[in-house]
């Protein structure tokens, strides 16, 4: 019995298969896969906008391209308080962490009822889903793009009450991280998507 317990107290103990913890290996699997799904799309617009003579680029009154660089501040804006509210966590500051995120998720969701002005002037001024390869590309990329700020939204507001909750610290912060890289690449696309249709 003692030599058992001897051995298996002997036995070599082998360190983690991967250095990177499994929640952020699993964030940047997952925004691997939504870089494949938005560069898919944006590549298709590329060599469609370039080779077809018929794409028709609509004027810039209709676009509208005041409101668009509006939301590219705001969204840039939401990434910076993002940033503090992480660097407020980690030194267990909740106070401040809680009014980044509130910060963070007001800026966005100022983006969404920005973009809803936008497509009721683009709708109301004939630019539909159907009106054009245009317009396919810019209500499916823009709705892709709005869909994941609410999922952004979502889940910044499950980690604000876990913050409440007290369940984050300056040790064990985590899911706060996995949130920020999440909006971060929603600001990334936007930034993207933004010169691509409006600027260009």
């Amino acid at each position: 019995m003692g030599e058992k317990l001897m051995s298996e107290s002997a036995a070599p103990s082998f360190p983690p298969s991967t250095p990177i913890p499994s929640g952020k290996l699993g964030m940047w699997v997952f925004l691997s896969s939504e870089i494949m799904l938005f560069g898919a799309f944006i590549s298709a617009f590329i060599v469609l906008r370039m080779g077809s003579p018929n794409f028709g680029v609509p004027s810039e009154e209709i676009m509208g391209r005041p409101l668009a660089t509006v939301n590219t501040f705001l969204l840039i804006l939401s990434s910076f308080t993002m940033v503090l509210a992480l660097a407020a966590i980690q030194r267990d500051d909740r106070r401040s962490f809680a009014r980044n995120m509130i910060a963070t998720m007001g800026l966005g969701i100022l983006f969404l009822i920005v973009k809803m002005f936008e497509y009721h002037h683009k709708i109301s001024e004939g630019l539909t889903i159907s009106s054009g390869l245009f317009g396919s590309f810019y209500f499916t990329l823009t709705g892709l793009h709005a869909l994941h700020i609410i999922g952004g939204l979502v889940f910044n507001g499950y980690v604000l009450r876990n913050g409440l909750r007290g369940r984050y610290s300056a040790r064990h912060h985590e899911r706060v991280e996995y949130a920020g890289l999440y909006w971060h690449f929603v600001d990334l696309v936007w930034v993207i998507l933004f010169p691509m249709f409006y600027l260009v």
